[in-house]
């Protein structure tokens, strides 16, 4: 692996400063540099370099303490993430601290945070879905939000550009509402998804179920290795088969010798300069000596993830910017977003039993969303529409616990029955009341104002929930599941760790906070290119669309830049 440069004491001016080295961080460090810019990366947390920093990354439970269990000093310091489920001592090492890092929860929301270099890469679910107009024309057509600067045909090339780099799996079906990807060879339904396929496809005409498309290598790519099946993908995968910013964007990056990373550096503000009408550079706190360094740079990239840039944003004030800097509009803050998670249904699969599968696939089935279409079925109910993911599967086989020696070994390698579950992801309107503000008396351990998130689903969202329950439970009825059981554990946002918005796109500066090429409206060097800049929320997993979003962005900088307009 290459070692990374983080000596940027010596120097404190670069073309470029990017804040954030996660999924949408890596891709503008990646772009700047290859376009020639001496570009400054500011992690908040260490280092992480790929394989050389993936601790568990081979590790079974029973050579963990506790069995991956967390302690009960482990589970203090993520007391907010615990609510998730997802953590345990296999990837405890790549989750905020929770303690060091707090927040207010006016109404109840999970905000989820990954504070090393490559960010929420390293944890990400993988699942990669193009935006269709269907999405970026929704604010305009029904009158929720305000109206995308972009549509489909000015992001579709970049969409191609990133796939061909960071590799996506799929099937090509040509849906106009889902629109392929420049696909690597899909990954295979096993046997009940491949049934209840075809009876869900029989039943319910213009319901596709397809094998998820993930960021996963299903043949090698720029020197990457294929997916091996182990399932083990958030604690660093040491084939680099799924993408994340430490395996793909973060090495090419480094690879031009413009790359420099500070990690421990804690962004406090962007530096505005009244006279010039632009940023000049970012003011950091080191997290280790607490010392203040302010780095200058043409231009500055804000990819701290959505909270996290709007909050650096909001905490950039200037005698131009009283309160935050680019928020002439007051929609800065404003607009949160998140998709609707676990509501669904599940139930048994009999006639398989003599069946198996080959290896852990870390993916599962998508059902595309099928309502409110163009030319679709439509609904009275609500607007904007919803998805479903989920898979099929053996669990273990519960034990006979009276058994012992040879009898209870057999009983264990037995497979369980097969079970198969859905569970929707529903789109969240942008709702102006939906808000996160600034805290200054709660702090963080470096002394920075915190913030407060006040957000809930609306009745628009939980009719959305209720539908997905009744078509999940009828579906796989349809299918001839046994058992079957409607499920909705009633989450409040942040849930499904897709917070979007609170620094939206726009056409009018006095309506959103960014332009059509993600600049601050009013600080034209200063780019948001993150889920804080989404407009409307779709039902679709948004990482995608944020990486082509960065990489359009940064080539709009660079030629503006060759231009002397910034």
């Amino acid at each position: 692996m290459p070692n990374f440069n983080i000596d940027a004491q010596k120097e404190v001016t670069y073309d470029a400063i990017v804040i954030g080295s996660g999924i949408s961080g890596g891709w503008a460090a990646k772009e700047l540099c290859e376009k020639g810019l001496k570009t400054l990366v500011l992690e908040r947390g260490p280092i992480v370099e790929h394989v050389k920093d993936y601790p568990t990354m081979n590790l079974d439970p029973w050579d963990m303490e506790l069995r991956g269990g967390l302690t009960p000093e482990e589970k203090a310091k993520h007391y907010k993430t615990m609510r998730t489920g997802f953590i345990g001592k296999d990837t405890e090492h790549f989750w905020a601290n929770d303690e060091e890092n707090p927040y207010t929860e006016v109404k109840p929301f999970l905000w989820v945070r990954g504070h090393q270099m490559g960010g929420r890469s390293l944890l990400w679910g993988k699942q990669t879905y193009r935006w269709s107009d269907l999405d970026f024309e929704a604010n305009a057509k029904d009158g929720n939000g305000v109206d995308w600067p972009i549509r489909y045909a000015d992001i579709a090339p970049w969409y191609t550009y990133v796939e061909k780099f960071a590799g996506i799996s799929g099937e090509a079906l040509g849906l106009p509402q889902l629109p392929d990807s420049h696909f690597l060879p899909p990954m295979e339904l096993n046997c009940v998804e491949k049934h209840v396929k075809a009876r869900i496809e029989e039943s319910f005409p213009g319901r596709n179920m397809i094998i998820g498309r993930v960021a996963h290598l299903t043949e090698p790519l720029n020197g990457r290795g294929k997916c091996q099946y182990r399932n083990r993908c958030s604690r660093g995968c040491p084939y680099g088969a799924y993408f994340s910013s430490n395996a793909v964007t973060l090495p090419a990056a480094n690879a031009t010798g413009n790359l420099t990373i500070r990690p421990y550096s804690i962004v406090q503000s962007i530096v505005y300069d009244d006279q010039k009408g632009q940023a000049t550079g970012v003011r950091i706190i080191d997290a280790e000596t607490n010392e203040d360094i302010v780095y200058n740079a043409r231009i500055i990239f804000c990819n701290a993830s959505a909270l996290g840039s709007t909050q650096i944003l909001l905490n950039s004030t200037s005698s131009r910017f009283e309160n935050g800097l680019g928020n002439d509009s007051g929609e800065l803050g404003h607009n949160l977003m998140d998709h609707t998670y676990r509501v669904g249904a599940m139930g048994k699969v009999e006639g398989f039993d003599d069946k198996y599968y080959k290896g852990r696939r870390p993916n599962g089935i998508y059902i595309p969303r099928y309502v409110n279409l163009q030319d679709g079925p439509q609904s009275d109910k609500f607007v904007r529409g919803f998805g479903f993911q989920g898979g099929g599967g053996r669990g273990s086989n519960p034990a006979n616990l009276p058994a012992v020696g040879a009898d209870l070994k057999a009983q264990l390698v037995q497979p369980g029955s097969w079970e198969f579950f859905i569970t929707g992801f529903a789109e969240c309107l942008p709702y102006h009341e939906n808000k996160v503000t600034l805290n200054h008396d709660v702090l963080d351990k470096w002394g920075q104002p915190t913030l407060s998130i006040d957000a809930e689903f609306k009745e628009n969202e939980l009719a959305l929930n209720r539908q997905i329950q009744i078509d999940a439970v009828e579906m796989l009825e349809k299918a001839g599941l046994k058992d079957v059981m409607g499920f909705d554990n009633q989450h409040p946002p942040g849930y499904g760790i897709h917070e979007m918005g609170t620094a939206r796109m726009g056409r009018d500066p006095k309506t959103s906070v960014l332009n059509g090429f993600n600049q601050v409206h009013a600080a034209k060097n200063v780019f948001v290119t993150d889920g804080a800049c989404m407009t409307s929320s779709s039902c679709v997993n948004p990482s995608l669309t944020y990486m082509a979003l960065t990489a359009r962005a940064a080539d709009h900088a660079v030629s503006e830049l060759n231009k002397r307009n910034l």
